[in-house]
């Protein structure tokens, strides 16, 4: 005598439950692909916030400098 229960019981479940660990496995691999993505966004991002920092900065020495030049110009000398 069995006395594990009927295998048609017990398959129904191994099937749900198999599924339900594809479907996580799955899942799992799709949050690290959007991880990675969220992390090489993240990156780019930073960069363009450097550059656009450095133009700022850029921006700001040209207008100080012509500034400078005009006080010098009507300097005493």
């Amino acid at each position: 005598m069995q006395t594990g229960g009927s295998r048609f019981l017990k398959a129904p479940f191994e099937v749900h439950e198999q599924r339900f660990e594809a479907t996580e496995r799955i899942m799992a691999l799709q949050f690290a692909q959007v991880e990675k993505r969220l992390e090489r966004i993240e990156a780019m991002i930073a960069g363009l916030e450097r550059r656009l920092w450095m133009a700022v900065y850029g921006v700001v020495a040209v207008i100080l400098t012509q500034a400078v030049q005009g006080i010098l110009e009507f300097a005493p000398r």
